[in-house]
């Protein structure tokens, strides 16, 4: 086989369908097709039925208006599995097919990620693509990105330059590599990553991955490919992500998209769009076939994953307010109706009493008592909750737009700990935001030893554009200032999070074991309730369910563990037996 011949200037095709129809030379200035004389998907002129090359205004002509992509949007999100959509009309349906061509996926980034990934590849497998873990033998790259701070994006683009020289490199006699940007990223900076770096193929946004065996047949030709159109109702609730790892115990279920709160100093609402949550039946679809296939653990995953609505059961849609925590507030206008997280919680509890169930990320001001009496009830429902505080100070908090006072954070803190007994507390802090003063970064300081949290994620502000802080406010304290800030705050994090974990000393967990440490070939790791990790020697044990049997853990059992030490990060102890989750009493 020998590689197509790409025309010198780089060809672009970006899919943002506004404007009116497409047609001769009228065509809107979202959509721009250069190369007039070659098919978008083949790269050679299209011929009539008399073998006569066809006119490109000819061709627009016959292919899809604006009411087409009207139609396409309005169309349900949920279809039946065997239902094939008909190609667009400038592709034929063996032009959108993988040809068993290979593709390597790499993450960067949350867990919302991770299961983007997982989305991403269930679509690509579905037409005919083969995954492959060698990049050296990869027909397409793709890269799912990050967009939360400047230094995840210089990651990105260092990786360009890495792949720059494997598709230089590429031998002829194979197809052309193909590159492309998924995710957070090509939302937010779009065509500035295609005119940057040429050599990038096919660009989608989060909502857009269905778009990908499109995107791909455009880009065979040598054009570039973009969608980058965000969604009020995408959720892919249709699509059943495929499990990257199959050793893997544990899942992520994406259960809603997007955030409404606008916090000031976030991209995600610009990236990632409006808040709309899956219906409850697809989501518990889900849950049920990860049990069936012996997952242990489901990590139900949204940018504000306890404000779940759902909208989709009409008869529930009624006037009923949401219920915030005491003291919280919104940005946005009080909604109304809907199945809310709770009645999700509920129902994802009851799937498989040997399945845990974990949540992420939440924001403090969704936590009502219903959803903390839920937690503490239920067995399988981990007791641990992530609860972002970002800062110590009610000043710094008013400017990015919270919601919420230190005052009111600290008593949800003690409601939780009062109606959860034993939970285990993380939390989000930024040092350095916009205006913050030496006396915001001691109160900063104070929060961390007034809670005490088990596990925290710090970091210094990054400003990003397009943001409410980006427009309003000053990027006014000094990068130095701000490293110097940060390794305080990890400092008294660390601190305070080893006397909160050497409460566990002497104590015995259950624990879900994930495999051998990555430390110790004579130690396995594993995971307790409140999500630490737990190393503990590789020994034979009993089996409770089979009295008299000496057995050896594996990835995916339930095992009590008595906890010897305890750090900042970690808990390691020794095992006393394999049991289950439902008849395990691993309590002091």
């Amino acid at each position: 086989m020998t590689r197509p011949e790409v025309p010198a200037e780089r060809k672009s095709v970006v899919y943002q369908p506004s404007g009116g129809p497409v047609s001769g030379s009228d065509l809107p200035a979202e959509l721009t097709l250069r190369d007039p004389g070659h098919c978008c998907c083949c790269g050679s002129p299209e011929r009539q039925e008399d073998g006569a090359p066809k006119d490109f205004s000819s061709r627009l002509a016959a292919g899809p208006t604006f009411q087409h992509f009207l139609k396409s949007a309005s169309a349900p999100q949920e279809k039946l599995s065997s239902e094939v959509e008909d190609p667009p009309p400038y592709l034929t349906m063996d032009e959108l097919l993988g040809r068993q061509r290979k593709v390597y996926l790499e993450t960067y980034g949350c867990q919302m990620n991770v299961n983007d990934t997982e989305i991403a590849w269930s679509i690509l497998r579905k037409s005919g693509y083969l995954r492959t873990s060698n990049l050296q033998e990869a027909d397409v790259i793709l890269l799912v990105t990050c967009s939360i701070r400047e230094k995840a994006e210089q990651t990105i683009w260092n990786r360009l330059h890495q792949l720059k020289a494997l598709k230089t490199r590429r031998p002829r006699s194979r197809v052309p590599l193909r590159i492309g940007i998924l995710g957070c990223m090509a939302e937010r900076l779009k065509e500035e990553i295609l005119n940057r770096e040429k050599m990038v193929d096919v660009l989608a946004g989060p909502d857009a991955y269905r778009d990908l065996p499109r995107l791909l047949a455009i880009a065979e030709s040598g054009q570039q490919a973009a969608n980058v159109l965000l969604s009020l109702d995408e959720t892919y609730a249709d699509v059943m992500p495929v499990q990257t790892s199959p050793s893997a115990t544990s899942a992520f279920v994406s259960i809603m998209r997007g955030c409404d709160n606008m916090c000031s100093y976030c991209i995600v609402p610009f990236t990632r769009g409006r808040e709309r949550s899956r219906p409850v039946a697809s989501i518990l679809e889900e849950v049920k076939k990860l049990s069936e296939q012996g997952l242990k653990e489901v990590t139900l995953l949204g940018q504000n994953v306890n404000s779940f609505r759902d909208n989709s059961e009409v008869q529930f849609n009624n006037a009923v307010s949401t219920n915030l925590s005491r003291g919280f507030t919104t940005n946005y206008k009080a909604k109304q109706g809907g199945l809310r997280f709770a009645h999700l919680l509920d129902q994802v509890s009851r799937v498989d009493p040997e399945m845990r169930i974990r949540f992420t990320s939440p924001h403090p001001k969704d936590f009502p008592d219903e959803v903390l009496q839920l937690i503490h009830e239920r067995d399988n429902i981990c007791k641990q909750i992530h609860l972002p505080a970002q800062s110590g100070s009610s000043r710094v908090l008013e400017a990015m737009r919270r919601g919420y006072s230190r005052e009111a954070y600290v008593e949800l803190v003690h409601h939780i700990r009062e109606s959860i007994p034993g939970v285990s507390l993380s939390s989000d802090f930024i040092a350095g935001f916009c205006g913050e003063t030496e006396e915001d970064h001691v109160q900063t300081v104070s929060l961390l030893r007034e809670v005490q949290y088990n596990m925290g994620f710090l970091f210094a502000y990054s400003m990003r554009q397009k943001t409410r802080a980006y427009h309003r406010l000053k990027d006014d304290v000094p990068e130095e200032v701000k490293l110097r800030r940060l390794e305080e705050l990890i400092t008294v994090f660390r601190e305070e999070a080893t006397k909160a974990n050497q409460i566990s000393v002497g104590c015995t967990q259950l624990v879900l074991v994930e495999g051998l440490s990555k430390r110790s070939a004579t130690d396995l790791c594993g995971r307790n309730d409140g999500n630490l990790k737990v190393i503990f020697p590789d020994v034979e044990m009993e089996d409770v369910n089979n009295p008299g049997f000496r057995v050896r853990a594996q990835p995916g059992d339930y095992v009590l563990v008595k906890i010897t030490s305890a750090s900042s990060q970690t808990l390691r102890g020794h095992v006393l037996c394999r049991t289950t989750l439902k008849d395990s009493s691993a309590n002091c």
